[in-house]
């Protein structure tokens, strides 16, 4: 059990699923920062509308839950976080949820916002932010100092306004802005295409997206394998980015059931935009899930899951990502059903594919990457 000792109350948060022996926390000190300084300073009205964006797993909303909250992230699982520890704690439900690509409402009197891994994310949000805060607006960005890049400093400076910043406290910091009227708003260069000769493509890629302006590498040698891949009926494309592998999958199986699933709304929206791209006129026959990978899907569901993993979410990193995703992707196999991976050399996921399946084949390899194959047998 996690308890967060905020200046708002005690709360028992989690990271979910519960893992056991899992010592990550659910809040991280610039949390704690901020909500001090707004105790301190006595920021929050009990009428304050508050605006949380990028809340990982929900502390900073569930701590203000007196105030009417608008959890704003291009997490679906941030946001599943935050309803279970809400849920948890028995803190009221006025809390609302918007998606990063779904919009907001109204003029918000409290901004926090967590500052995202992705200083494209971060540009996409302060642009569509300005519609909705005042001169009168408090705003507020914190950090952990390791994760602070100068492009998060320069993008608030000219989207939103000048800033001042904290003395920093257990390796964190604040940032201060309000609102400069004189900046005229930004044109939002969001979602951006890119035309790749090699797959005769063009795609269409939100700011979240990784590889956003170009076809990330070890794709493009995933796809040099499609060929040996075998077909089938019901198609996963897990952790599915801009949806190019079950696009290009779809192609070559045209009777094929493709379902793409990503924790990320843009990821989701950004395949969804690319499959009706590459299938022009055709009535979609396949599924857009926004969910912690397969963990809600049925078991022996799919018969074939294509898999670019990655090996963080925001600013956390580990292996028990992708692990957790061969785990599920097992219970979801159906007997016989194939599993192939791509990854960097030095992630090592043959041994935890071994473990998880008791068989693993390397396909291809290159400098870089490898693409594995692994079979469910009972």
């Amino acid at each position: 059990m996690h308890v967060f000792h905020s200046a708002f109350g005690n709360l028992t948060l989690n990271r979910w699923p519960v893992r056991k022996n899992d010592q990550l926390q659910a809040w991280d000190a610039a949390d704690e920062y901020l909500l001090n300084h707004l105790a301190d300073n006595k920021l929050v009205t009990d009428t304050a509308r508050v605006l949380v964006v990028n809340d990982a797993h929900g502390a900073l909303c569930c701590a203000l839950y007196k105030n009417d909250v608008t959890h704003w992230s291009d997490s679906s699982l941030s946001q599943t976080d935050t309803q279970q520890n809400s849920a948890q704690n028995q803190t009221p439900a006025n809390l609302e949820f918007v998606k990063s690509t779904g919009h907001l409402h109204g003029v918000f009197d409290v901004v926090l916002i967590k500052i995202p891994k992705t200083n494209a994310l971060l540009e996409d949000q302060l642009i569509r932010l300005r519609d909705h805060i005042n001169k009168d607006s408090v705003i507020i960005a914190a950090a952990m100092i390791k994760h602070l890049q100068k492009s998060a400093f320069k993008s608030i400076e000219q989207i939103i306004g000048p800033l001042t910043t904290s003395l920093a406290v257990k390796k964190s910091r604040l940032i201060f802005t309000s609102i400069d009227d004189t900046i005229p708003p930004p044109q939002n260069p969001y979602p951006t295409q890119y035309t790749d000769p090699d797959i005769g493509m063009t795609l269409t890629n939100h700011a979240s997206v990784f590889s956003r302006d170009h076809l990330d590498l070890g794709t493009r040698f995933f796809l040099s394998a499609f060929q040996d891949i075998k077909s089938a009926n019901r198609v996963v494309d897990l952790a599915c980015g801009n949806g190019v592998l079950g696009i290009k999958y779809q192609q070559l199986h045209h009777n094929a059931r493709i379902q793409f699933i990503d924790e990320s709304f843009m990821a989701i929206e950004s395949a969804r935009k690319n499959y009706a791209s590459a299938f022009p006129g055709q009535t979609i026959q396949s599924i857009f899930l926004a969910q912690d990978g397969l963990k809600n899907s049925s078991a022996e569901s799919c018969d074939l899951i294509l898999c670019n993993p990655p090996f963080h979410i925001q600013h956390t990193v580990g292996a028990q990502l992708a692990s957790g995703m061969f785990h599920d992707a097992r219970r979801c196999l159906s007997s016989g059903g194939e599993m192939w991976v791509v990854s960097n050399h030095h992630l090592d996921y043959r041994s935890v594919l071994n473990r998880i399946f008791g068989n693993c084949r390397m396909v291809a390899k290159n400098k870089k990457f490898v693409i594995n194959k692994v079979v469910k047998r009972h």
